[in-house]
């Protein structure tokens, strides 16, 4: 009992201790330490709290797809070997034993009866072209037509069955950041659905290369095969055909590039209507404006299209914009670039009307500008036109096509220059732009021209 007391009271006396130095060494010194401590003002701000899982949007792309992965095709390309195997293949087995090329591709079914739009790259040089459907049955197509400055072909497949198909959406109110689907057949797996966003718009990947290119650019995963398939948002709607990638290995790298819908749409309706696609002029020439353009200009703008000169009689000149002029605005699209000016003027057709916002001496002016379907073709670097009546009168020819602008620095050696006539073709006359629209310079045999003083030249391209 007596060591019970002992142990206790050393316990209590040990326990009052420790109270008695905290209360004045631990406490005290705190309290010290508090006052070295500025004053805080608490500024409220707009953030609330919320216990909710549900993202600010929804990234479920389930129904997006459901939408889209029974209407995008497999598109497979038949063609055969010509002049590209060495001649002594052809020596020992003959024609008949060239092997067949095969390419694949995609497709997007846009309409119930059948009609398929893809990459005229995809279809290029076909001999046959087979169509199999995501439920494995398989068609073949015929080519309604083509146009390779959009890189738009449009298909069709015969069928008593209603398809199931994609509906366009607007790809010009798509933004920046946006959610978006790829789908499509690379390295031939059918039905592939990849995820990404909208990276940029209006981009053009070569500014050099005279190309109307208007991509849509984006980080959802795209190979080899999926050329022709659907891009869409998260609604299911088409808003582009999948057409490119750059990339150095030949594989995905981060970005791919799609044809906008309302181009592709624009071209669809053109061939399925006109049998060839019809190109509204706005009738301007001159520069896309930059730091170092805006130098050479004197002007303060490092931002818009600055008109250099105007084809007389065209849209813009009937509507009063004149040579100094910068367009920035067409309709509600900014115009920063060439392609934009380019690449949205591709979804428009002859007689249709656009706004144009531009900057005159440092003050903005609008006008209603009517589009001219274009009245030009480029071919072989040569600019060509149709002839006039007064042409055909002046050159006494009923055919051939005017050389308005000679960029051929080959056939200008040989004395071939502006306001001449091309007669004929691989021995063939040629009377409209569409003649020669699709025609290859690998194709090409030996163009007969007609001189201005009447004489007449044949040269050969057989090298």
């Amino acid at each position: 009992m007596k060591s019970f007391i002992k142990t206790f009271s050393i316990a209590l006396g040990s326990a009052i201790l420790s109270i008695f130095i905290y209360d004045v060494y631990f406490k005290t010194n705190s309290k010290v330490v508090s006052k070295q401590v500025p004053e805080t003002t608490l500024i409220p701000t707009n953030y609330t709290y919320s216990s909710s899982n549900i993202a600010a949007e929804l990234t479920d792309f389930t129904i997006a797809a459901e939408k889209t992965v029974h209407a995008v095709v497999h598109v497979i390309n038949t063609s055969s070997y010509d002049s590209d195997l060495p001649a002594f293949y052809r020596y020992f087995y003959g024609d008949d034993a060239l092997p067949d090329r095969i390419g694949t591709g995609s497709g997007v079914i846009v309409s119930p009866n059948g009609y398929i739009i893809t990459n005229h790259h995809v279809i290029e040089d076909n001999s046959e072209i087979k169509i199999t459907t995501n439920d494995n049955k398989t068609y073949e197509a015929t080519v309604v037509g083509s146009d390779p400055s959009s890189d738009i072909a449009v298909l069709k497949i015969n069928t008593k069955e209603e398809l199931p198909y994609v509906f366009f959406g607007n790809s010009d109110t798509t933004k920046i950041g946006e959610w978006v689907l790829a789908v499509g057949n690379p390295f031939n797996l059918n039905s592939t659905v990849t995820a990404g966003i909208i990276s940029a718009k209006a981009r053009d990947l070569n500014q050099r290369d005279g190309k109307n290119e208007w991509y849509l650019q984006t980080d959802a995963a795209v190979n080899q095969g999926n050329s022709g398939g659907a891009l869409v948002n998260t609604r299911g709607e088409l808003i582009g055909i999948n057409t490119a990638i750059t990339s150095i290995s030949g594989g995905f790298v981060g970005y791919s590039f799609a044809v906008p819908s309302n181009v592709a749409r624009k071209v669809f309706e053109d061939i399925i209507e006109f049998g060839d696609v019809q190109q509204g002029l706005l009738g301007v020439m001159g520069q896309a404006l930059n730091s170092q353009m805006a130098k050479r200009f004197e002007v303060n703008e490092t931002e818009g299209f600055y008109i250099t000169d105007l084809e007389e009689g065209l849209g813009a000149d009937l509507a009063g914009l004149k040579p100094n002029d910068i367009i920035k605005r067409v309709d509600d699209i900014s115009i920063n670039k060439f392609a934009d000016l380019s690449g949205y003027l591709a979804s428009k057709r002859p007689g249709e009307e656009v706004d144009i916002l531009y900057n005159r001496d440092g003050k903005e002016n609008k006008v209603k500008v009517r589009l001219e379907k274009i009245n030009r073709a480029s071919f072989f670097l040569m600019e060509l036109r149709e002839l006039t009546a007064n042409q055909k009168k002046e050159y006494q020819t009923q055919h051939g096509l005017y050389i308005s602008n000679m960029n051929n620095r080959w056939l200008y050696q040989k004395g071939i220059d502006n306001g001449f006539i091309i007669l004929e073709i691989n021995d063939q006359e040629v009377n409209t732009l569409k003649e020669v629209k699709n025609l290859k310079i690998n194709d090409l045999k030996s163009i007969l021209f007609l001189k201005p003083s009447g004489e007449k030249e044949r040269i050969s391209l057989q090298y």
